[in-house]
């Protein structure tokens, strides 16, 4: 079953039936069938389309964001927030999508060639539910410019996200065979990557979802993108106001409840700072102590997705303390509900689970560098690899740190986020291939070479 449980109070609201075997088998058809029209269509249609999408998605931005908050407990606020970036990178594609898609000349030696930039044919999408609309226009927009038909299987916790977007979609033209949405179970997903019919898959999610498809699909010779997990570092080298970096850095951390792959979730500090900052920190995050209703617009705490997920966090928090670490703030469960107080670690030890693993809710683990080089060192022990961020006064150093780090993307003086024109991925155990930017309409893309 997909589910819709109000996180608030953990009170099941519906129960949506699964794709039957024979529905998924029709899906699949159907993507299938109407590939060929889809790219036949002319680079501008198709804009076109993507671009009408932008308004619906704009239209619909409470309907959406008041969806987001009954299913996974997101703060009404964000989600309207989240509904603006799905906009931005809707007309992102709409508007740059022929430019990206234009023929490449090429001199060769004995004459010239040409590489043109074509779609591959029907992909799997699999889609996460921390950020509901978000998550799927990353994947969906460039393609769909592209010229790629699209299965797309949500979260089994939003099921009317999933549909909404679907109809959105439908509504501004997007042929009802182009974009279909599925609510297969995760049994299905080896069976739709082993039909021939599907070409690649995208997926975000955890690390162990990543690394179950990744298998599936190498197996099935199929073109993969991943965006996992992540255990971003935030190194704080200098500041000349302690007050707004804490704000900025707690904020940060908070944000959708602290369950962002991107989000800085290991603040590293240069000892100069340390103690100041950690008691600042820790008086900060009890803002966060109160739990409300997502609905509300002056809610701070609002709960995270699930029970199963505020219990898995509040665990992890016990077992470091358990471990070594001290609690600087927060760490309680607050029922009913999903809520779980605002925390802060340190003292997390290397060899300790927290120490390299990716807690996923409202928890910040704040490390004491000795130097610049310990700080870098600190950030770059860890197997994942998709954001951090730098902050201080020296744009020389900033830049200097920024290129040390191992990670996907490096923001400066100010932390995570996203936008439509930048490039979003990662390495190491984060994932494979990159979204959004002019890198996000090429990884289902076929560089094809004529030679002249």
């Amino acid at each position: 079953m997909y589910t819709v449980t109000d996180p608030a109070t953990g009170v099941l609201v519906e129960e949506v039936p699964n794709s039957t075997e024979a529905e998924v088998q029709t899906a699949i058809g159907r993507v299938h069938a109407a590939y060929p029209a889809w790219r036949a269509r002319t680079v501008g249609e198709r804009a076109a389309i993507v671009d009408r999408a932008a308004d619906l998605f704009e239209e619909r931005a409470d309907e959406l964001a008041a969806i987001m908050t009954r299913e996974m407990g997101k703060r009404v606020n964000e989600g309207l927030g989240e509904v603006g970036i799905v906009v931005d990178i809707f007309r992102y594609y709409a508007e740059h999508g022929p430019t990206l898609l234009a023929d490449e000349a090429l001199d060769v030696k004995g004459g010239q060639a040409v590489i043109t930039k074509g779609p591959l044919g029907p992909l799997l999408g699999i889609m996460p539910w921390n950020f509901p609309c978000y998550q799927v226009a990353r994947f969906v927009a460039p393609n769909l410019v592209l010229g790629n038909t699209i299965l797309l299987k949500h979260a089994s916790i939003c099921p009317h996200s999933a549909q909404a977007i679907e109809d959105i979609l439908h509504d501004a033209g997007v042929p009802e065979d182009v974009y279909v949405n599925t609510f297969a179970s995760s049994r299905q997903i080896p069976g739709i990557l082993a039909d021939d019919r599907i070409v690649g898959v995208s997926l975000t999610g955890s690390e162990q979802a990543g690394i179950s498809v990744a298998a599936e699909a190498g197996k099935n010779l199929k073109k993969t993108v991943l965006e996992l997990g992540g255990s971003d570092p935030l190194i704080i080298l200098d500041t000349a106001d302690m007050d707004e970096t804490v704000n900025a850095t707690a904020t940060a951390r908070m944000r959708n409840c602290g369950q962002s792959c991107n989000a800085p979730k290991r603040i590293i500090v240069l000892a100069d700072l340390y103690d100041e900052y950690v008691d600042r920190l820790s008086k900060r995050v009890a803002e966060y102590y109160v739990p409300g209703d997502p609905a509300d617009p002056d809610t701070r705490l609002p709960p995270l997705a699930s029970i199963a997920a505020a219990d898995e966090v509040a665990a992890q928090v016990a077992k470091a303390v358990e471990q070594g670490a001290t609690l600087k703030a927060g760490g309680r469960r607050i029922g009913p509900g999903a809520y779980l107080e605002a925390t802060v670690l340190t003292d997390v030890r290397p060899g300790t689970d927290a120490y390299y693993e990716e807690i996923f809710g409202p928890v910040a683990i704040v490390f004491r560098a000795t130097d610049e080089d310990d700080a870098i060192r600190i950030a770059n022990d860890t197997p994942f690899g998709l954001g951090a961020s730098v902050w201080g006064t020296d744009p020389a150093r900033l830049r200097r740190v920024a290129d040390r780090i191992d990670a996907g993307m490096v923001y400066v003086n100010r932390a995570g986020g996203s936008q439509a024109d930048l490039p979003f991925g990662g390495i190491k155990r984060s994932g494979i291939g990159r979204e959004l930017g002019p890198a996000g309409i090429e990884e289902f893309m076929n560089h094809k070479s004529i030679r002249l």
